[in-house]
């Protein structure tokens, strides 16, 4: 039987929204908060806030781009159509599939720690069979896989409002009284590392084929999927600087269970939201993944294989397994820690082509269904090539 070409439209505004926010949210919030603290002190909430700034302009830039060129391989579309380069774009496709497989391995290693809390199962047995199953959701429909997701990210999103609450309902820290002088270095640190938790809304754009009206709801849900985001990350910040001591905070590994302890609460159900936040994490990259892999088989003819949907299901089933394939390889023998850290490296790199490409496109023609100020993505590629510049430099 063959296979169809084109992917099925059956996405509007909210579920995309929700897919967003999943992604953005994954299972990052629920470790990261700790590292933040350890280098901004109480001052974490400040510098999330920060990062949200710095992600903004990339974020405007990628809705003005999937409005100009709702496609699958979103960023291999815009920087080949904007800076003219066939081999550039599809490169920087194959490192949005390398980056999302990488980041998928972690989150599952991630959601697989803590499941085996809750499950007395070997861990490795625990990562193949997650792995398995969410490939299986990835290739069943993308309707249902999205669905599917949606469902997760109200978990994880309950689970960050319990955090909130719980947060505000105990006495506060000692470290709160008197408010320490901000350390500017320290939260310039702290912002930058915070940084990866806003990154996401790059994996929405990739959806764009199976979206109703693409050119006129991707964007509005990427500022809508950023802006909730936004709000959860300042609320689960303060919340935690606010319930627990700087000095077990940044040490944990689970600090926000640290946080619903402080409530006096035992910490299963903070495990259980996070193994769910992890699933979500892990299905939104490998269905990303796919995506880009299906887009880039349309532009590069050596890649021409991944470009067939499944006729039934109108899911690129092919490039689904091979990402998911590779995604748990690498959670059973990477040192992801490492990897993961090239694969922030590789996604600045790409926000900086991105940015640069509709600086040349917006010269280029001035229309778009959607429209930003050319200073948006002026100031999207100084920030990206600033963080990439500091990143590099950490990395060496």
């Amino acid at each position: 039987m063959r296979s169809e070409t084109h992917l099925k439209r059956r996405l509007g505004p909210v579920l995309m929204i929700g897919y967003g926010v999943g992604v953005m949210v994954g299972a990052g919030i629920y470790v990261l908060v700790g590292a933040v603290a350890a280098q901004a002190g109480i001052w974490a909430p400040l510098a999330f806030a920060l990062a949200g700034l710095i992600a903004t302009p990339s974020a405007l830039s990628y809705a003005e781009l999937s409005s100009r060129i709702p496609e699958a391989a979103g960023e291999a579309a815009y920087v080949e159509e904007g800076l003219g380069s066939h081999a550039l774009g599809v490169l920087v496709g194959l490192g949005i599939v390398a980056a999302g497989t990488i980041s998928a391995a972690a989150v599952l290693r991630g959601g697989a720690g803590y499941l085996t809390l809750l499950l007395p199962l070997p861990n490795e047995v625990v990562m193949v069979g997650l792995g398995l199953a969410l490939i299986g959701v990835a290739c069943l429909g993308v309707l249902e896989s999205v669905s599917f997701a949606a469902v997760l990210t109200l978990i994880e999103v309950t689970g960050l409002a319990l955090v909130i609450w719980a947060g505000f309902s105990v006495e506060p820290s000692p470290d709160l009284s008197p408010l320490p002088t901000p350390h500017w270095p320290g939260i310039a640190a702290a912002a930058s590392l915070a940084f990866f938790a806003f990154i996401g809304f790059e994996d929405m754009v990739n959806m764009s084929e199976e979206m109703r009206n693409p050119t006129h709801d991707m964007p509005r849900a990427i500022l809508g999927a950023l802006a909730i985001t936004t709000v959860l990350y300042l609320g689960v910040s303060w919340a935690a600087v606010r319930a627990v001591p700087l000095a077990e905070l940044s040490a944990s590994e689970q600090p926000l269970a640290l946080v619903w302890q402080s409530a006096g609460h035992g910490p299963q159900l903070l495990a259980a939201i996070a193994v769910a936040a992890a699933l979500n994490g892990v299905l939104a990259q490998v269905v990303m993944a796919a995506r880009v892999l299906y887009g880039l088989g349309r532009r590069a003819p050596a890649l021409s294989v991944f470009h067939a949907a499944h006729p039934r299901l109108g899911t690129p089933v092919l490039a689904t397994v091979l990402s998911g394939a590779g995604m748990i390889a690498l959670a059973l023998s990477a040192p992801v820690e490492q990897l993961a850290g090239a694969s922030a490296m590789v996604l600045l790199g790409v926000f900086l082509l991105v940015n640069l490409a509709l600086i040349v496109l917006k010269r280029r023609s001035a229309f778009a269904p959607f429209r930003v100020p050319m200073a948006v993505p002026v100031l999207g590629a100084s920030f990206a090539g600033a963080a990439l510049i500091a990143a590099l430099g950490g990395f060496a």
